[in-house]
């Protein structure tokens, strides 16, 4: 019987992955129709030539033959995916000067955009990047460049990112790649990107040092030194143009900055040294070039301008050393400087005693053929997809940009772990517990629902399982820092607590409903009394609610979004009931109703709470405490529970619990707990008998 059943749920698991498969594959065949481009461009009539090369876009030419620019599909060239993990197509044109001539998106399944962000609010947000200079300051990372282009969807961020990611850098890698088949030859590769530690950079080449010992500077001198063998100056070199070499070696922040001083083809040269002699001096204050050091290629030699440095405070590639000074240094492709060819660093030590030579010292440096892309043999045949961007960098970035609210949310976690760990404690002082948990409620509404958006929702489990079956990816996971940083908290909490743990303490819109109906009974508002074999029926509706929805995400993943509507997180919580008024009424609603019966929607509809549920009965502890005459003697618990998850009988579903701890207040309040009232009474003592007892039995 065990067999059958395991093969059954593999056969079921094989057809679920095939049909997914082919959903997929069905889509890809459809490429993006690139005529959409020829309105870009108001001027006479367009002509738009086949798509070919690698990443492929199609010519766009005038009447008179002359070039235009470059359409393309961002998800041919960039593998475009949005937040939902489904693929994000916008077809856009650049010229050859960098400028995007105009974009318009032709597919995307995001759920947020699907339903809730008007159309026109959408379709604005793309054609606004009509204008953008893709090449002005070289910048590779527009997740951070929040003062230039068009300002995000409002509610929809995290896409709003995603799209101007996908625009910019197929952009640009259409451009690379033409520029160089027009003048095939090889080029400096600032597309990769990557973060490398301190020993993979020095094991590549892409940083060279030169020891000088002061007894070899002392030797070059014509002087003498009491310590030959400690260092004189310990010189480091690199280009830091490359995004792995200069994002790793400076960190982002420094390498977007820098990188929004110079051109498109500009360079970067990091010089560090420790020692004894700085390779800086003093003068450079006064004259503005620094007099020790110069590079040297071929018959040409730079000098190094102060205005053209910036002081690094230290090196941020992992295991770097601590350097004395720190410096990059930015130099103009107008200059002749080819960062491709090798380059020397010389170094001046000072001025020789009378009689020795030159007391000049050479670094030199080649950049490693890794950080080179050669030029096309030939063009590559039409339609020929490029090979995906990574988008690494982009959930880098939204991370690096969200970093103070992630802070805040890992000190929420921290602090809800200590109350979990610690609940007996917590919930043996009641005022505290009471006061604690109001509190902690009113920082997840604010803070995680309104401030940060983090409202995890049941798009989040279709959009997990779809990548299980069609290829898992954890950078559209981190795409939102705040969400994947919820889900890993719930996943481990499931294991030890139950769902409860999410839907009691981090869920927005249930605590929006449970200090609402505290208000309501603080106002005098009589609560509606669900009898217990009605109430256990009811449970039934969400748990119907996440099968339909996900039965029909293997058909229809925008049919499941649009079901999933039932959820009112995104209109009371992600976009502060600034929608239709049909889904205002029903979000209104739903809080009504909660002030009747608490948590009415977290009963009886909640999808997410139905899905979490399901895999939290694995959970292996055992937490909550309960005396014998609970459910026998006494029902307080079970009439004071906020979703009513307690049995008549005393026992606890943990299917429904939302973990609250309030059945744990009472099992620690006196004054409440009927067992804790019996033994106080055990243990009075007894009065002592009267004069009469004694004497009563005689005659």
């Amino acid at each position: 019987m065990r067999n059958s059943a395991e093969k059954g749920w593999f056969a079921l698991r094989s057809a679920l992955c095939a049909f997914a498969a082919l959903l997929v594959s069905a889509n890809a065949a459809n490429g993006a129709d690139l005529s959409v481009a020829s309105s870009f461009f108001p001027s006479g009539a367009v002509t738009v030539e086949p798509s070919q090369g690698n990443p492929p876009a199609a010519a766009l030419r005038a009447g008179d033959g002359k070039l235009l620019g470059y359409a393309f599909s961002t998800f041919e060239v960039s593998g475009s995916v949005g937040y939902a993990g489904r693929p994000l197509d916008i077809v856009a044109a650049v010229t050859p000067e960098g400028i995007i001539a105009g974009a318009r998106i032709v597919a995307h399944e995001e759920p947020i955009l699907v339903i809730g962000i008007p159309k026109d609010a959408l379709a604005a947000y793309v054609k606004d990047f009509a204008g953008f200079d893709t090449r002005a300051g070289g910048g590779l990372k527009p997740a951070a460049e929040l003062a230039r282009g068009p300002h995000a969807v409002a509610g929809a961020t995290i896409t709003s990112t995603v799209i101007r990611d996908a625009i910019l850098r197929s952009a640009r890698a259409v451009l690379r790649s033409r520029a160089a088949a027009a003048d095939a030859s090889a080029r400096l590769d600032r597309e990769t990107l990557r973060r490398s530690s301190w020993q993979t950079l020095l094991a590549e080449g892409a940083v060279q040092r030169r020891l000088v010992t002061r007894g070899e500077a002392a030797r070059m001198l014509g002087t003498q030194d009491s310590e030959p063998d400690k260092p004189f100056i310990d010189l480091w070199l690199a280009l830091a143009t490359p995004p792995p070499i200069g994002e790793s070696l400076l960190g982002q922040r420094i390498y977007e900055g820098e990188l929004a001083r110079i051109g498109p083809d500009d360079d970067l040269v990091l010089i560090g040294a420790s020692g004894l002699y700085s390779f800086k001096g003093t003068d450079w204050r006064q004259t503005g070039t620094f007099g020790r050091i110069e590079l040297i290629q071929g018959d040409k030699t730079f000098r190094l301008k102060a205005a053209d440095h910036t002081l690094v405070e230290a090196l941020r590639a992992a295991g770097a050393p601590e350097l004395r000074e720190v410096a990059v240094f930015r130099l103009a492709r107008a200059s002749g400087f080819d960062s491709t060819r090798p380059f020397r660093l010389d170094i001046d030590l000072g001025k020789p005693a009378a009689g020795s030579g030159p007391a000049v010292v050479s670094l030199d440096y080649r950049v490693p053929e890794r950080y080179l892309i050669a030029p096309p043999a030939a063009p590559s045949r039409a339609g020929t997809q490029a090979e995906p961007a990574s988008s690494q960098t982009l959930w880098q970035d939204i991370w690096w940009a969200r970093r103070f609210d992630i802070a805040v949310l890992g000190v929420m976690l921290v602090v809800l772990a200590g109350i979990l760990v610690f609940q007996d404690s917590v919930t043996a002082h009641g005022k505290f517990y009471y006061r604690l948990r109001t509190g902690y409620l009113l920082l997840t509404l604010i803070f995680l629902g309104f401030i940060a958006n983090a409202q995890l929702s049941v798009v989040n489990v279709l959009t997990f399982i779809h990548a299980l079956l069609s290829g898992f990816r954890w950078e559209l996971f981190l795409l939102d820092p705040l969400v994947f940083v919820l889900w890993s908290f719930v996943a481990v909490s499931m294991l030890f607590w139950g769902r409860g743990v999410f839907c009691g303490w981090l869920c927005p819109f249930g605590t929006l409903q449970e200090l609402t109906n505290q208000l309501a009974r603080r106002l005098g508002i009589k609560q509606i009394e669900i009898p217990f074999g009605l109430h256990e029926r009811l449970w039934m509706i969400k748990y119907v609610a996440f099968v339909g929805i996900l039965a029909v995400s293997l058909r229809s993943i925008l049919g499941a979004f649009q079901l999933a509507e039932v959820e009112p997180f995104k209109t009371a919580i992600t976009m502060k009931f600034m929608r239709e008024w049909p889904f205002v009424i029903y979000a209104g609603l739903l809080l009504l109703a909660g002030l009747f019966v608490e948590r009415f929607y977290c009963r009886y509809l909640c999808p997410l709470g139905a899905a979490l549920a399901i895999p939290a009965r694995m959970r292996m502890f055992e937490w909550l405490k309960r005396y014998r005459e609970c459910g026998s003697e006494c029902h307080v618990c079970a009439r004071r529970c906020t979703v009513q998850a307690i049995h008549p009988l005393g026992e606890i579903n943990p299917n429904e619990c939302i973990y609250c701890l309030k059945c744990q207040a009472n099992y620690f309040d006196r004054d409440i707990c009927l067992h804790l009232k019996k033994r106080a009474q055990r243990r009075q003592p007894v009065p002592p008998a009267g004069p009469a007892d004694e004497t009563g039995g005689r005659p």
